[in-house]
């Protein structure tokens, strides 16, 4: 295996060329706190279950040939493996917690229409118009750095549109339901758990519905905010309104890498 790194400012690119298929090749702009990863390819697609191109600050990605070139994350925020469920966030907030109500929300007074952050209407709170999160404010970029990110709204359609969708029960024998996604160019597969979501203290739909916050409020109705939906039925990227898409609520983050940088 060679590997050639060259400089530009701060920023280092690095080139992993491989022998025989073995260990996973690594393209990647990256600062110079990231670090290039390798790993037996085989292995790791045999232990997640799912496809597996790459890691990044420890956490395995899939390349699903979407046009955008982003690539996501095989697992959620808070787990190790594809079928773990893990951490449920508010919106905007970058730590589980037990209880998930407006007066527990870090960016309010205490009442649903007090928000102190990313509102866009009079009378949900201090109006401030940011709809994006900030890096600071983002679940993933939070808990495992600055290469990972969660996904825009425009990301997660194309997640939705570049995949074909099964809903599969039990995948592996594992005990877990949720969508398999096979890419429409190359193939690869990426599965997401129906984590169900947190309001109150209480775990609700587990099993039967996946939530997944992108990084985007709803600007018409800020008490919501857009985010992948599916059950047994349907996939899709829904503003919250037909569903409990409360920013309040815990749901499921599944991360991108972070092509910002």
């Amino acid at each position: 295996m060679n590997t050639y790194n060259t400089s530009t400012t701060n920023k280092k690119f690095s080139f992993v060329f491989l022998m025989a298929g073995m260990m996973i090749c690594v393209f990647q702009a990256c600062t110079d706190e990231d670090k290039e990863e390798t790993f037996d390819k085989k292995e790791l697609e045999a232990i997640q279950g799912v496809s597996v191109t790459g890691i990044m600050h420890n956490h395995t990605y899939v390349d699903l040939g979407l046009p955008s070139g982003t690539k996501w994350a095989t697992y959620n925020v808070g787990a190790t493996r594809p079928t773990e469920y893990g951490d449920y966030f508010a919106w905007g907030e970058t730590k589980p917690k037990e209880d998930y109500r407006p007066e527990t929300y870090k960016w309010c007074k205490g009442r649903i229409n007090s928000k102190t952050k990313y509102c866009t209407v009079e009378g949900y709170g201090t109006v401030d118009y940011k709809t994006l999160l900030e890096a600071k404010d983002d679940a993933a970029t939070a808990n495992w750095g600055s290469a990972w990110r969660m996904p825009t709204v425009h990301e997660i359609d194309e997640l939705i549109e570049g995949c074909d969708w099964n809903w599969v029960k039990d995948i592996n024998g594992s005990g877990v339901n949720g969508r398999l996604g096979t890419s429409k160019v190359n193939g690869a597969t990426i599965f997401l758990p129906a984590a169900g979501f947190r309001e109150g203290k209480f775990l609700h739909y587990a099993g039967d519905n996946g939530l997944y916050w992108s990084s985007l409020i709803n600007e018409r109705n800020p008490f919501y905010a857009y985010f992948l939906n599916f059950d047994d039925v349907n996939i899709d990227c829904n503003n919250g309104y037909l569903t409990r898409g409360f920013f309040y609520c815990g749901q499921s983050v599944r991360a991108v890498l972070n092509n910002r940088q």
